[in-house]
């Protein structure tokens, strides 16, 4: 290979690294229809359309599910959106009308925390297509409570040490003096000046101790019916109460107040480099080299902070709960255990 040929192929490559890495900062759209990993839709004679979710037809609180819609073409041609359908049709060449389930630009279907906000209703979304007006497609999303559904108040985690500061170098050795040399003067080279030692790295910092979990309130109640479900909500000083709808039959609702985990300490500092030896004087002979200065050390790690202590946990239930009560976990590490209080309690919405 010639040094032209070489050049021209550096050039290509550095050419082909710059078009990757502008695909990867920036995600162009319009790149991607260039390149055919996109297609719009307003170029493709579409005739049908279906929505789909490939997780599954129903959604639980607080999950979500990402929606699948596909095309057919007039010559049988199948287009499927991108994001979970891997295909090449442009979410934004869509347009998605959600109702109680809400939607994201890619197409990700969430299902609010709050149960109240879908108790008895099902979700719907309306998928159509601005360049054919003619097409569109309807999707009922059932609500699902048979989840395993988790109330979190755990304390927070401790944050780690600092790391110590690195040692700084030796300082190098002065050069010896300069002999002359002579028929008159045989005077020897300066020895070489010793270089410095390197310091001590800095001690890294302790990592701080983890949060204590609350004290946390639990509240019970049975929703009779065909389908019985359990009303709870959760709640903890200083944090915001939540609501849940449990399905008895398959979901389940773990409470934890654990401690959070102690931090950990952070790392020495190394030491610094010792200097270099002074170099020998010029001379007949030449002076020696000084001796080079020795490492400093590595700084200590700083300690792990401590975990925190679980908090209490009071759950207080319905005689008509009891028949559940295994549905409902706890978690609260280095605390007295959980209390259980049967007492009537109303519906709680």
């Amino acid at each position: 290979m010639n040094e032209r040929t070489g050049w021209v192929w550096q050039r290509a490559g550095v050419a082909a690294l710059g078009l990757s890495v502008a695909l990867w900062l920036t995600g162009c759209t319009a790149i991607r229809v260039k390149l055919g990993m996109r297609t719009h839709l307003d170029k493709l004679p579409v005739t049908t359309i279906q929505a789909n979710l490939p997780m599954g037809p129903a959604i639980a609180p607080g999950e979500t599910s990402p929606l699948v819609v596909t095309l057919t073409d007039s010559n049988g041609k199948i287009w499927v959106t991108e994001g979970k359908g891997k295909g090449k049709i442009l979410w934004s060449d869509l347009t998605v009308t959600p109702s109680v389930v809400t939607v994201n630009k890619k197409g990700v279907l969430r299902l609010a925390n709050d149960p109240r906000k879908s108790d008895g209703k099902t979700g719907h979304v309306e998928v159509t297509v601005p360049s054919h007006p003619d097409l569109k497609a309807t999707l009922d999303i059932p609500v699902r409570y048979d989840i395993a559904f988790l109330a979190n108040f755990n304390g927070a985690n401790g944050t780690s040490g600092t790391d110590g500061t690195s040692g700084s170098d030796g300082t190098s050795g002065s050069s010896g003096s300069t002999g002359s040399c002579g028929p008159d003067n045989n005077t020897a080279g300066g020895d070489g000046g010793n270089g410095s030692d390197g310091s001590d790295g800095g001690n890294g910092g302790d990592g701080d101790n983890g949060g204590d979990g609350p004290p946390v309130q639990v509240t019970i109640t049975l929703r009779q019916g065909a389908h019985p479900l359990l009303q709870a909500f959760v709640i903890a000083p200083e944090r915001k109460g939540r609501h849940f709808l449990v399905d008895p039959q398959g979901g389940s609702l773990t409470i934890t107040s654990d401690g959070g985990a102690g931090g950990s300490g952070g790392r020495g500092g190394k030491g610094g480099r010792g200097g270099s030896g002074g170099s020998g004087g010029f001379g007949c002979p030449s002076g020696s080299s000084g001796r080079s200065g020795s490492d400093g050390h590595d700084g200590s790690s700083g300690s792990d902070g401590r975990p925190g202590r679980g908090g209490t946990i009071e759950i207080t239930y319905d005689p008509a709960v009891r028949p559940y009560l295994a549905v409902i976990k706890t978690s609260n590490k280095e605390a007295p255990a959980p209390v259980y209080r049967e007492a009537p309690v109303a519906p709680l919405w």
